[in-house]
């Protein structure tokens, strides 16, 4: 009996880690899919650069089809959840507290990007449909509205928080992975440098100087997302041997 729940509880470890690795590489697929219909029918992302007199009425164009897609791109950063989760139970071996910090740092990304992305649906359709029928002052007064929720929800909290979240669950895993026993090494090494790329980049807000960066960690981010997901689809506990040293008795 023993051994059969101990067989049934190693099914259960397995399968958490393999549908959080489903979902990242998932996830990404799906990013890439809306983003790509975002920029066809939306001009996204240059589209958030230009004022509320054109983002506004661009939003609106897009009808129910769009500001569906737009909800579909809000609940999409909740698969980091499932992620955190799945790299935690796979990697806690090693370094249990950075993987645990990681799994809250995929939970904070989560729910910034989710925060800055459905202002989208909700917040800015309103305004949209507001602004259609506004008179000048009005249509000012809801340009200033649009400017500030793209500020804060937008840059701060979807952009700038979100980032540095992922970015710093991509280094703890990364590093937690590179001391573990997986000889798959390159995997490791390509998370910290797309977590590093992320950190850089999420400044671009701040200076362009930073911008060929950014560029350049929107293709990093979700080639690694689909290498670490796969990884984790596969996991195997057997290819982890080097588990986190158990506390003894004698101190110094």
């Amino acid at each position: 009996m023993a051994r059969f729940a101990g067989a049934m509880k190693s099914l259960a470890h397995a399968s958490v880690i393999r549908w959080g690795g489903v979902c990242l590489a998932g996830g990404a697929l799906a990013f890439l899919v809306v983003f790509s219909y975002l920029a066809a029918k939306f001009n996204y992302p240059d589209v958030l650069d230009g004022p509320a007199y054109v983002v506004l009425p661009s939003l609106l164009a897009t009808g129910a089809s769009g500001r569906t897609v737009w909800t579909i791109y809000a609940l999409l950063p909740l698969i980091w959840i499932p992620a955190g989760v799945a790299a935690f139970e796979a990697l806690a071996p090693v370094r249990r507290g950075a993987m645990r910090l990681a799994m809250f740092f995929a939970f904070l990304g989560a729910i910034a990007m989710m925060l800055g992305l459905m202002r989208w649906p909700s917040i800015h359709w309103r305004l949209a449909g507001a602004f259609a029928s506004a008179t000048g002052a009005e249509q000012a007064m809801l340009a200033t509205m649009f400017d500030g929720l793209n500020t804060y929800l937008g840059n701060f909290i979807g952009e700038f928080q979100g980032e540095l979240a992922v970015s710093v669950f991509f280094l703890l895993t990364s590093f937690t992975w590179l001391r573990s026993s997986q000889r798959a090494r390159w995997i490791g090494w390509m998370g910290v440098v797309t977590a590093i790329a992320g950190l850089v980049g999420m400044f671009r807000n701040v200076t362009t100087v930073v911008a060929p960066v950014a560029a350049v960690n929107n293709y990093l981010l979700p080639l690694f997302m689909i290498i670490l997901g796969v990884a984790l689809t596969l996991w195997r506990d057997s290819d982890l041997a080097a588990p986190e040293p158990m506390a003894t008795g004698h101190s110094l």
